[in-house]
């Protein structure tokens, strides 16, 4: 355990995607070999000195995105977050569009009065 981790205390960190590729790879070719799911997550995890639960979480992920499992892919969360985001920015352009043409509808009565 490195030196500066207190024992209990969880971490974080961030693996490049050549780093969890590589781990997948690995749990699908123990996979392959063993003939068994049981084990290869947990037994990769150790040896690469990663968490197991993340390793899990790739390998579901990788799962997914190869149609191999149900559920969203990598890329359709990826667009579903862009679209909610350009929602985000198109509601926030409509109020203040809102609040301009309030204005400016608030100025021309005041003009033709």
């Amino acid at each position: 355990m490195p030196k500066d981790v207190t024992p209990g205390k969880p971490t974080t960190r961030r693996y490049s995607a050549e780093e969890k590729a590589a781990a997948v790879g690995m749990v699908r070719t123990l996979r392959a070999e063993l003939g068994t799911d049981a084990g290869t997550i947990q037994r990769v995890a150790e040896q690469l000195g990663y968490g197991t639960e993340s390793v899990r979480l790739w390998v579901k992920q990788a799962d997914i995105d190869d149609g191999a499992a149900p559920g969203v892919s990598t890329e359709e969360a990826a667009r579903v977050k862009a679209l909610e985001q350009e929602v985000r920015e198109l509601r926030r352009a409509n109020e203040i569009l809102e609040r301009a043409a309030t204005f400016f509808g608030v100025e021309l009565d005041r003009q033709h009065k």
